[in-house]
C-alpha cells in the first residue's frame, strides 16, 4: 500500500514547534517509503485563522527541510488543501449521515447549551449533550432546519464500547457511553476538525495517521465516522506530547514554542531537527545523538516510537546545535551568520577571521553577536563582575600589574603567545598576584566582560595598541573607583 501521511496545522498564530516534530515523522516516513506527505490548512475557525499564519507554517516548515508533497503552496492532486474551500465536500457527506440515521440535525441554543453545562457541573456529572435533539422526526427536521440555526451531531450508540489499533500502544477500548454527541457541522456550516479530518483522510488516501497522543480520546468519534460512511480507517499511532520539564505540556511560559523563536535566537534548522528527531524515537543500537537528517529517514519506523513523554530540554537543544556549529566549516559558519542577520557589521572575511576565537564556545549564532562586540566598540567594563572573581586581591597591585603588562605586551607585539604568557606570569609574581587575577583584569579591560574568548588570541585580533588603551583606561578607574 502507497504510504500517505499528513499534517492539518490551524493557521491561528506562530509556527508551533510541536507541528514540526508531528510533521518531521509524517514527512520522514512518507520519504523513507516514495509516498506522499500532505500538509492540509485547518482554517476553519474563521474569527482566528489568518492567510500570514499560513505562510509562516509554510516558511517555519521550509526552513526546517520539511516540505510537503500537497498542500496549498505546492497545489496536487488532492485538492483543495484549505478546509474553508472544501465546504461543499463536508456538506455532501453530512447530508448523507443525516439520511441515513447516523447523524442528526440539533436546534438548542447556545443559552440553552450553557445552562446543561452549568446543571451537569453543579450536579457533579458527566458533561456533554443530553440528546435533545436526537429524535426529532426526518420530516420536522428537514422543515426547521430551512428558517432555524442548527448545527449537526454525530449519533452515538451509547452501549458497549468502541476499539482500535494503536501502532504505538496496541488496543485501545473506551465506552461509548463516555463519547459525547460530536458537533460535525458548525451552525455557520463549517466542519469541525473530526468531520473535516475524517473525510480528508479518506478522500486524501492518508494510509497512517500520525498525531498527538491528545486525540485519543476523540479518535472513537472519528472511528464511528468511517464506519457511518461506509469507510476503513487508516492506521493510528498517537505520538507523545512534548513536554516541560514539570512533564507538564510544552507551554510558552515555560519554554519558547514558536518555531521563528528558534529561527530568530541563532539555531541552526538541522539542528532544531536533530533535536526533534529525539524526541520519543532514538537511533538503536548507535544510540548517536548528533546526527544528519539522511540519517533519520534512512532508519525512521513508527513502530520505533516511544510513548514515555519526551522532555524538551534546550540544555540538550543547545547542545545539539553547538555540534552542528562546529560541524560546519568557517567559511560556511561565517556565511550564515552574515546572510542570517548574526553579524551586523561585519564582512564574511572579516567574520572568518575572527571566528576561531568563537567557534568552540557557540552555542547559537546569536552568541557570536554578543562575544564579538568588543572588537567593533568599546563596552564599558564589568567592574562589579571584575570585583567579584578578583576576591581579595589588592585593586592598587591589579591595576599597577596591569598597566606593566601593557608595557610588555606593547614591547612583545607580534611574537608568540607563549612569550606573551610567560612574561604576563612574571608580571603577576612580581606584584605578588595569582596570574588568574590579572588575566581576569585583562579580560574585562578588552572585552568588557568576565566570560570571554582566550586573551592573547583577543588581543591579536582586536590589535595590540587598542587592546593596551582600553587595559590602561581600566586600570586608570581601578584606582579612582577605590
Amino acid at each position: 500500500m502507497s504510504v500517505v501521511t499528513r499534517v492539518a496545522p490551524s493557521p491561528t498564530g506562530e509556527p508551533h514547534v510541536g507541528t514540526a516534530y508531528v510533521s518531521l515523522f509524517n514527512w520522514a516516513w512518507a520519504k523513507r517509503n516514495g509516498g506522499r506527505f500532505i500538509l492540509r490548512t485547518e482554517d476553519t475557525d474563521r474569527a482566528r485563522s489568518d492567510t500570514k499564519h499560513e505562510e509562516a507554517i509554510f516558511d517555519a516548515l521550509a526552513w526546517l527541510g520539511i516540505e510537503a508533497d500537497e498542500s496549498s503552496r505546492a497545489g496536487g492532486p488532492s485538492g483543495p488543501y484549505r478546509q474553508s474551500e472544501r465546504s461543499a465536500i463536508y456538506r455532501e457527506h453530512t447530508n448523507a449521515l443525516i439520511a441515513s440515521g447516523a447523524a442528526y440535525r440539533c436546534f438548542c441554543t447556545s443559552e440553552r447549551l450553557a445552562e446543561l453545562r452549568e446543571a451537569q457541573k453543579a450536579a457533579k456529572g458527566t458533561f456533554g449533550y443530553d440528546g435533545l435533539c436526537r429524535d426529532i422526526p426526518a420530516d420536522e427536521s428537514a422543515a426547521r432546519a430551512a428558517n432555524e440555526q442548527h448545527v449537526v451531531r454525530l449519533r452515538v450508540d451509547k452501549s458497549g464500547s468502541t476499539k482500535f489499533n494503536d501502532l504505538l500502544r496496541g488496543e485501545i477500548e473506551i465506552t461509548n457511553d463516555n463519547v459525547d454527541d460530536q458537533v460535525l457541522l458548525k451552525s455557520d456550516g463549517m466542519p469541525t476538525y473530526h468531520m473535516a479530518n475524517v473525510v480528508d483522510d479518506h478522500l486524501m488516501g492518508v494510509s497512517i495517521i500520525m498525531r498527538a497522543e491528545e486525540w485519543i480520546p476523540s479518535t472513537p468519534k472519528h472511528v464511528m465516522l468511517y464506519a457511518a460512511l461506509g469507510w476503513t480507517p487508516p492506521i493510528y499511532a498517537h505520538v507523545p506530547l512534548l513536554r516541560n520539564a514539570d512533564k507538564s505540556k510544552i507551554s510558552k511560559r515555560k519554554n519558547p514554542t514558536s518555531i521563528l523563536w528558534y529561527r530568530e535566537h541563532g539555531f541552526l534548522p538541522e539542528a532544531l531537527v536533530n533535536f526533534l528527531a529525539l524526541q520519543g524515537w532514538s537511533m538503536g543500537e548507535t544510540d548517536d545523538e548528533e546526527f544528519p537528517i539522511e540519517d533519520f529517514v534512512a532508519r525512521f519506523d513508527p513502530k520505533d516510537i516511544s510513548v514515555g513523554g519526551p522532555v524538551f530540554d534546550m540544555t540538550k537543544l543547545e547542545w545539539v546545535n553547538g555540534e552542528k556549529i562546529r560541524k560546519l566549516s568557517v567559511a560556511e559558519l561565517a556565511e550564515r551568520l552574515v546572510s542570517e542577520g548574526f553579524a551586523e557589521g561585519w564582512t564574511a572575511e572579516r567574520v572568518e577571521q575572527v571566528l576561531p576565537l568563537f567557534r568552540e564556545r557557540m552555542k547559537t549564532l546569536l552568541d557570536f553577536q554578543a562575544g564579538a562586540r568588543f572588537l567593533l566598540e568599546r563596552i564599558e567594563p564589568d567592574l562589579e563582575g571584575l570585583t567579584k572573581k578578583l576576591k581579595k586581591a589588592d585593586p592598587e597591585a591589579v591595576s599597577a600589574a596591569l598597566l606593566d603588562a601593557c608595557k610588555e605586551l606593547e614591547a612583545r607585539e607580534g611574537q608568540s603567545d607563549d612569550d606573551r604568557e610567560n612574561a604576563l606570569r612574571e608580571i603577576a609574581a612580581k606584584h605578588e598576584l595569582k596570574v588568574g587575577a590579572l588575566f581576569m583584569g585583562l579580560r574585562v579591560g578588552i572585552t568588557g566582560s568576565t566570560a570571554s574568548p582566550p586573551l592573547l588570541p583577543s588581543i591579536d585580533a582586536l590589535g595590540t595598541g587598542e587592546s593596551v588603551a582600553r587595559v590602561r583606561a581600566l586600570a586608570e578607574r581601578m584606582v579612582v573607583t577605590r
